[in-house]
């Protein structure tokens, strides 16, 4: 986006009273943010608007919108900050299907064609260990099987679907509810990175904005609009991630959820899911077969069975088998894993230390072991 048309659309994103759907609406039936700065009063009206905003327009930002609008600009320069508009071809097409589109898309790293072909994973940011497993399971297997995996770079859930991603060096975009040059929450500064390597950041707020609360419910129709379907694989009851589940039935998305135990605070959110016809899911293929008969034939050929990790265990020993039977994704203590297994103290700690090794079981703080 050249810099004049940029500023054109700043210009009229800074004008009071001019939210998202209005800016939709104008540029729609003028083409151009600057034919609308252009208009003439009468004509503004004409097309719509209100005595009291085309006296605004007319107006135009005042000197300190004017002086924010100039930084920003040159902070975009400096970073190399891609800016998309509605009106822009490569804008996401699914995303500008939506009711209430970002008139700006800011853009770190790279969007690409094959985004077309995306999922998005949400979740609680307190998530448990099985909940971040199970996550990184189906985000992995999704993106090797050629899907885009969209989340939020949000503690918990989020960051293991951009890692499961990762994993299987596929393609992940994070959505971020503050500006394109802040990262949320700070530490992961280096998962963003990762993550512009291997796919695209994207925030709809102006360079600079912070992370303001209200920012994320708008961020969450942003996801879902992506995507072709969202997965909650963990989720309390009121969460955002609901917010996001429900603004993608809106969308007409699909809505999947991974079945939790009952007594888990986590799990009462994505089991109200089930309970209200969202899909049950329990791996990557069962989204990949639900999203098919939406494509076009040329997607569908780019989209690859689900290839999901397999174990062998045919070089695990006789205690280290024991010992991979017993653990779940449900985290188990040291004596919990001797006590299933009936196995001495250092048998188990010697097992779980080779197993480790192997990348076939995960420690967690306590003594704590899940399976991988």
């Amino acid at each position: 986006m050249t810099r004049p048309i940029l500023e054109s659309w700043l210009r009229l994103r800074a004008i009071d009273g001019v939210g998202d759907l209005t800016i939709f609406r104008l540029v729609r039936v003028w083409r151009s943010p600057d034919a609308v700065l252009r208009a003439t009063r009468d004509e503004l009206i004409q097309s719509g608007c209100s005595p009291l905003l085309a006296d605004a327009i007319r107006r135009g930002p005042d000197r300190s919108a004017s002086r924010s609008i100039e930084r920003e600009i040159k902070v975009i320069e400096r970073d190399r900050v891609e800016v998309r508009s509605v009106l822009d071809s490569r804008y996401p097409a699914r995303l500008k299907m939506i009711a209430d589109p970002p008139p700006l898309l800011y853009i770190t790293g790279t969007l690409t064609e094959q985004d077309e072909l995306a999922v998005a994973i949400v979740g609680a940011r307190r998530a448990t260990a099985a909940g971040r497993a199970i996550t990184e399971e189906l985000s992995h297997d999704l993106a090797g099987a050629g899907m885009t995996v969209v989340s939020g770079l949000a503690r918990g859930i989020d960051a293991a679907a951009h890692r499961g991603a990762l994993a299987a060096e596929g393609r992940t975009i994070a959505v971020l509810g503050c500006g394109i040059d802040r990262t949320y929450p700070p530490e992961h500064e280096q998962l963003r990175r990762q993550i512009e390597e291997r796919g695209a950041v994207v925030s709809e707020v102006s360079i600079g904005a912070p992370p303001h609360s209200h920012h994320f419910p708008r961020r969450n129709r942003i996801i879902s609009g992506l995507s072709l379907g969202v997965i909650v694989t963990e989720a309390a009851v009121g969460s955002g991630s609901l917010i996001t589940a429900r603004l993608a039935a809106e969308q007409g998305r699909e809505v999947f959820a991974v079945p939790g135990f009952v007594k888990e605070d986590t799990s009462r959110g994505t089991n109200a899911l089930l309970k209200e016809g969202a899909a049950l899911i329990e791996r990557a293929q069962d989204v990949i077969d639900a999203v098919l008969p939406q494509l076009e034939p040329a997607l569908r050929l780019r989209l690859q069975p689900s290839r999901e990790k397999s174990v062998s265990n045919d070089h695990l020993g006789k205690e280290e088998q024991l010992v991979y039977d017993a653990l779940s994704y449900d985290p188990l203590t040291v004596d919990e894993v001797i006590v299933a297994t009936g196995l001495s103290v250092s048998i188990v700690m010697a097992s779980l230390l080779s197993l480790e090794l192997q990348q076939r079981v995960r420690p967690l703080p306590g003594q704590r072991y899940l399976r991988t």
